[in-house]
C-alpha cells in the first residue's frame, strides 16, 4: 500500500468585485463608442460629400483639423516636385523697450537633421512642420496671406506655435514680441535624360510679422 502525499491546494483564481467589473465594462464601451465615432467622422472627412457630411462637416472639420487631416498626394497622378523650407525668426524687446530683430532660425533644417541617419525617424520630425505648412499655405492667399476660408486663423495660430516651442520664450533673454516666417520653395531639377529645362531660381516668401502673447504659449511643453 502506498501512501500519496496531497500539496497544498491551488490559488482560486482573481475574482473581480461586482462594481469592478461595472467600471470596467463601462470603460471599454466608452472606448468602443469613442472609436466608432472618430473612424465615422474621419470617414465622413474622405468620403465623396453626402447629405451627412454636409448637415455634419463643422463638427467633421473640428475633430479632424489640423492633426488627423487626411491626404493623399503619396497616391497623387502628379506628385510634389519642389522641397519647401520653412525658416522663423523673432524680434525681440528688452527691459528698456528697445527691440532686436534675431537671425533666421531653420525649421525644416532642424527636422532634417533629426531624420537624416535615423532608422525609425519620428513622424513629428517628417511631417507636424510640412503639414503645418500645407494647412497655412491651402487656407490663405499666396499673393498678400489674406484669408481664404474660415480655418485660416486656426491655421496661423498652428503654425506659429510650433516655431515658438521650439524656440522659447526668450532669445538673448529678452521677451519675444513678434515671429516671422519665410518660405523658400526650390523645385526638384529633372534629371539629366528628359531633355527638360533647368528649373526656376528658389522662391522665397515671406509672411507677415505676428504678435506674440502668452496664450500662444499655452500648453506648450
Amino acid at each position: 500500500m502506498t501512501e500519496t502525499t496531497t500539496g497544498p491546494a491551488p490559488a482560486p483564481g482573481r475574482v473581480w468585485s461586482a462594481p469592478a467589473q461595472l467600471v470596467l465594462g463601462l470603460a471599454g464601451a466608452v472606448l468602443v463608442v469613442a472609436t466608432g465615432l472618430f473612424l465615422a467622422a474621419v470617414f465622413l472627412h474622405v468620403a465623396p460629400p453626402n447629405a451627412l457630411s454636409r448637415q455634419y462637416r463643422a463638427e467633421v472639420d473640428g475633430l479632424v483639423y489640423p492633426e488627423f487631416e487626411q491626404n493623399w498626394k503619396l497616391f497623387a497622378p502628379n506628385p510634389l516636385q519642389q522641397n519647401v523650407s520653412l525658416d522663423a525668426r523673432v524680434r525681440t524687446v528688452g527691459d528698456g523697450g528697445a527691440t532686436t530683430t534675431r537671425d533666421w532660425t531653420g525649421l525644416t533644417a532642424q527636422d532634417l537633421a533629426a531624420v537624416r541617419g535615423n532608422p525609425a525617424p519620428s513622424h513629428v520630425d517628417q511631417n507636424l512642420l510640412r503639414r503645418a505648412w500645407d494647412f497655412y499655405d491651402g487656407s490663405h492667399s499666396p499673393q498678400d496671406d489674406s484669408l481664404t476660408n474660415a480655418r485660416g486663423k486656426l491655421a496661423e495660430q498652428y503654425l506659429k506655435r510650433i516655431a515658438l516651442q521650439r524656440i522659447g520664450r526668450e532669445v538673448a533673454g529678452e521677451r519675444i514680441l513678434e515671429i516671422e516666417f519665410r518660405v523658400t520653395a526650390t523645385t526638384v531639377p529633372p534629371p539629366s535624360w528628359s531633355g527638360e529645362a533647368a528649373p526656376a531660381a528658389p522662391k522665397a516668401r515671406e509672411l507677415p510679422w505676428w504678435p506674440v502673447g502668452d496664450e500662444d504659449y499655452r500648453g506648450l511643453g
